[in-house]
């Protein structure tokens, strides 16, 4: 009877849930890039992609636990949004341009305002 035991990994149990989840068509995304992040939400019984335009200043994890820090000005107020990036309600996302930074994280941008905040825009 113990011979047909199978001792089970609880690592590769977790890598087969987390491949599973993970989606493949994911563009490398580098932190300075300017995205637009189609998010997925529900109203009543309707869904419905609202894009959310912004530069990457932040990256964190690896895996299917991958999160991306969005900011945004609107109306002159900063805003970020930290997104998972294989996350079903993300539904697309769409790099509009790369720009060269020095920095892996850009939390600087927070205290410049108007033409301060540029990035120099990178070429590939």
């Amino acid at each position: 009877m113990n011979n047909f035991i199978v001792k089970i990994n609880r690592r590769e149990i977790l890598e087969s849930i987390e491949n599973a989840a993970k989606k493949e068509d994911i563009q490398k995304i580098n932190v300075g890039d300017t995205v637009k992040l189609g998010v997925l939400i529900k109203e009543g019984a309707k869904e419905r992609t609202q894009f959310y335009e912004g530069v990457v200043i932040a990256k964190k994890n690896s895996g299917i636990n991958k999160t991306i820090t969005v900011r945004k000005v609107l109306q002159g107020i900063g805003v970020e949004r930290i997104f998972p990036i294989h996350s079903p309600k993300l539904d697309s996302i769409e790099i509009i341009q790369r720009s060269k930074v020095r920095k892996a994280k850009l939390y600087y941008l927070r205290n410049l305002s108007g033409k301060a905040t540029r990035l120099k825009q990178r070429f590939d």
